[in-house]
């Protein structure tokens, strides 16, 4: 049994919280919102984030108090919105246990910096390799809240702290894999969020199979062509944290994303789907810092091209496609 922190009591984390519980950890969830900390407290709820579970384990406490949520901690998970993450992580960085792994579950790439996540926690914790992690894969929280059957990748540079941090959250429905393929793994998860954009705008329009299909094809072999330009390795986008992760959240409602994707699709701006899904997608803000990464690696992104045309010129669902369509035969 570990001690564990995860900063962040959203609906992932607090969904991961309770698998880490699950699999016999002693965990402490950090929240800002004082309502929150006292639900799961008082209640062994998180009644505003995750209402779907009824009861959290025992094994679950919360804390507002940084200094005292990390004092313990061997493993520390960041669940943070991923474009406040360097700013919120900066005031724990005193604070975290020099032994500590901390693991990610963030999915995005900073906008300002144009840096994937693993680089804004190392740097905002000013952490070794060693000591990072990344967990990511086709894990929509409400499904692994409900226990149901799914696994996830760990990533860590060194193989060691990646199976400490599988082991912490193995259980019998939660199946975690290892990988040493860090920048991968962030790739994956940080640039399927733009196809589930494009997908959900297809589907918000009312288009079919062969639309959503041949988008995710696409979209998989842009993000597969960047990741590798990124020094990712090629196997890592075909399997869980890639195509798996792709397959989940362009394909089902759960997806902030492709719901968020959705509503353009049937007409909405930006900004009146923001008001509709209660905040940005994550897909957003990354769409523009994906095309910025393209564009300083040399790789071409026509899918994230066009949703950039979207999300900051107005364009249509069909405006987007005449674009991705293009006049030019090419080879797949």
């Amino acid at each position: 049994m570990a001690q564990i922190t995860v900063l962040g009591a959203g609906a992932w984390g607090t969904a991961f919280g309770q698998v880490l519980a699950d699999a016999g950890n002693s965990v402490t969830m950090w929240a800002k919102e004082s309502q929150i900390v006292d639900d799961i407290n008082n209640n062994h709820r998180n009644s505003s984030r995750l209402p779907v579970v009824d009861r959290l384990p025992d094994g679950m406490t919360a804390t507002g108090d940084r200094a005292a949520a990390v004092e313990h901690a061997e493993i520390v998970v960041v669940a943070i919105a991923a474009q406040a993450a360097r700013g919120a992580l900066a005031d724990f960085k005193d604070f975290i246990p020099s032994t500590a792994i901390v693991v990610s579950l963030m999915k995005g790439i900073e906008r300002c910096t144009e840096k994937r996540m693993d680089q804004v926690v190392r740097e905002a914790l000013d952490l070794p390799e060693a000591r990072f992690a990344a967990v990511s894969g086709p894990n929509l929280s409400k499904e692994v809240a409900m226990r149901q059957p799914g696994g996830t990748v760990v990533a860590s540079v060194d193989l060691a702290a990646a199976h400490t941090v599988a082991r912490a959250c193995s259980t019998t429905y939660f199946k975690p894999f290892v990988t040493t393929d860090v920048i991968g793994l962030e790739m994956c998860g940080s640039l399927k969020n733009v196809v589930a954009l494009a997908v959900g705008m297809a589907r918000g329009a009312g288009n079919g199979e062969n639309t959503a299909a041949m988008i995710e094809t696409r979209g998989l072999s842009e993000l597969t062509a960047l990741g590798l330009a990124a020094g990712a390795k090629a196997e890592t986008f075909q399997g869980l944290a890639g195509f798996g992760d792709l397959v989940a959240t362009c394909g089902s409602p759960l997806s902030r994303n492709f719901t968020f994707g959705f509503n353009l699709g049937k007409g909405l701006s930006v900004e009146e789907a923001t008001k509709e899904s209660n905040g940005v997608a994550e897909g957003v803000p990354t769409t523009g810092a994906a095309v910025a990464l393209a564009e300083s690696l040399g790789v071409k992104m026509p899918l994230a091209r066009a949703m950039s045309r979207v999300i900051n010129d107005g364009y249509s669902f069909k405006q987007m496609m005449a674009e991705l369509f293009g006049s030019e035969i090419t080879s797949e």
